[in-house]
């Protein structure tokens, strides 16, 4: 494996999880999937804070980083053909 491979793999997986977690610290805003789980008990709030719109754009950016990790690991295998072949 290239180090470039592995650099962009590594922040994939960096990436994959700040991703799931910023996506589970959102607050449900009913009628999704969160109300499968009880997530339809909790009173709604009018309005959005300064943090949860902090907390959008940084899932967005984090969202935009995950994607063009797989973009580039596509070209990266697609530059080295002989990577994980026997």
């Amino acid at each position: 494996m290239t180090w470039p491979i592995l650099t962009v793999s590594i922040l994939l997986v960096i990436t994959s999880l700040a991703l799931s977690m910023f996506v589970l610290l959102h607050k449900n805003r009913g009628g999704g999937m969160s109300d499968l789980f009880g997530g339809g008990m909790s009173s709604t709030m009018g309005g959005s804070s300064v943090a949860e719109r902090n907390l959008d754009r940084l899932t967005i950016i984090v969202g935009l980083v995950w994607l063009a990790c797989i973009l580039l690991l596509l070209e990266l295998y697609r530059w080295f053909r002989d990577v994980g072949t026997i």
